[in-house]
């Protein structure tokens, strides 16, 4: 990624340190506040495309903070444990400018998508967190439900079946969303996704060509 090699040498000061606990804790200050202060405050920060073009800018930044609130609260501590771990490793490997490049940029594509759509989530930008560290380190073993042990791999082919299913079986706008939503991974690992592809791609269409050449 020579781009980003470039950017590194110019502005790698300009990184956000612990940019993703920062997210996480102020998840949790939110959850707390809606559940147990005043309900209104969760109208107030997801990116809806009226209120933003009606001048509630914060909404920009805001969303990031909008925690998921359809799941008992053990699910939702579970839920930003795994991230936690997930975005720490990456910030370990990239360092905090690569980090928070890649999270801007899927900020950004989430930005895009309200604009078209209408609203727009974060559920695209942690799904590129989890796909960027299955891309990184598959083979790395987890345990599923704290009991099954699988390969990371496994997990981010079947996050991107249920992706690529509802992505089929959508709407336009949630087409858009679910695109946009994966900025940053597609911004950092599209080209090298472009080559594996097609090194596959080629390697069956000559293992196909060897096996009738064999059979004649």
């Amino acid at each position: 990624m020579r781009w980003i090699d470039k950017l590194e040498r110019r502005y790698g000061n300009c990184g956000i340190p612990y940019l993703l606990n920062a997210v996480l804790i102020g998840q949790i200050a939110v959850w707390f506040l809606v559940m147990f202060v005043d309900q209104r405050l969760y109208t107030l920060l997801p990116l809806l495309r009226a209120p933003l073009l009606q001048g509630q800018v914060w909404r920009l930044v805001t969303f990031v903070f909008v925690p998921t609130l359809n799941t008992s609260p053990l699910w939702f501590l579970l839920e930003l444990y795994f991230y936690w771990w997930v975005g720490n490793a990456l910030t370990r490997a990239w360092g905090d400018f690569r980090f928070t490049v890649y999270w801007l940029a899927g900020m950004l594509g989430a930005v895009c998508s309200c604009l078209l759509t209408g609203a727009a989530g974060t559920s695209g930008l942690f799904l590129s967190l989890f796909f960027a560290y299955a891309w990184m380190w598959p083979d790395q073993q987890v345990l599923l439900f704290f009991i099954i042990p699988l390969k990371v791999k496994w997990l981010g082919w079947a996050a991107a079946a249920v992706w690529a299913l509802q992505f089929v079986f959508n709407t336009l706008s949630g087409r858009i969303s679910l695109l946009f939503g994966l900025a940053g991974f597609l911004l950092f690992f599209g080209p090298e996704m472009y080559a594996w592809c097609r090194e596959r791609i080629t390697g069956y269409r000559r293992r196909k060509e060897w096996e009738k050449k064999w059979k004649r």
